[in-house]
């Protein structure tokens, strides 16, 4: 079982910065890829960021493309999302995820378990 925790969430103006972390328990997190996904009121969960459980593998989406980056230290069982450059259209309640694989997917079916969500919200 693996049991995750967002943090970092908050209130941020167009253009500023802001980074998400996740804290893992469980013995398999240096084996699970992770991802971060996202959902806005009246919206699907849309994919955000993944890597690989080795953290050698990312993808995005290409909405933020150039502006996030996820990251990982297995060693801490953490993994992060770094948000520069912030839009109003990011605002969303954010959701790190775990897979039961090594290999990331940008689809949330994928994922075996959820945390809870943190929320971000970009005033313009």
């Amino acid at each position: 079982q693996v049991q995750l925790v967002e943090s970092g969430g908050g209130l941020v103006q167009d253009g500023d910065s802001l980074r998400l972390s996740c804290a893992a328990s469980g013995r398999t997190f240096s084996t699970s890829a992770m991802g971060w996904f996202r959902q806005a009121p009246g919206k699907e969960r849309e994919f955000v960021a993944a890597i690989t459980a080795s953290g050698l593998s990312t993808n995005y989406a290409d909405s933020v493309k150039g502006r996030f980056t996820i990251s990982r230290d297995n060693a801490k069982k953490m993994v992060n999302l770094q948000m520069n450059g912030l839009k109003p259209e990011d605002t969303a309640a954010y959701y790190c995820a775990a897979r039961r694989r090594p290999f990331s997917t940008s689809d949330a079916a994928d994922y075996d378990y959820w945390g809870q969500g943190t929320q971000v919200t970009v005033s313009s």
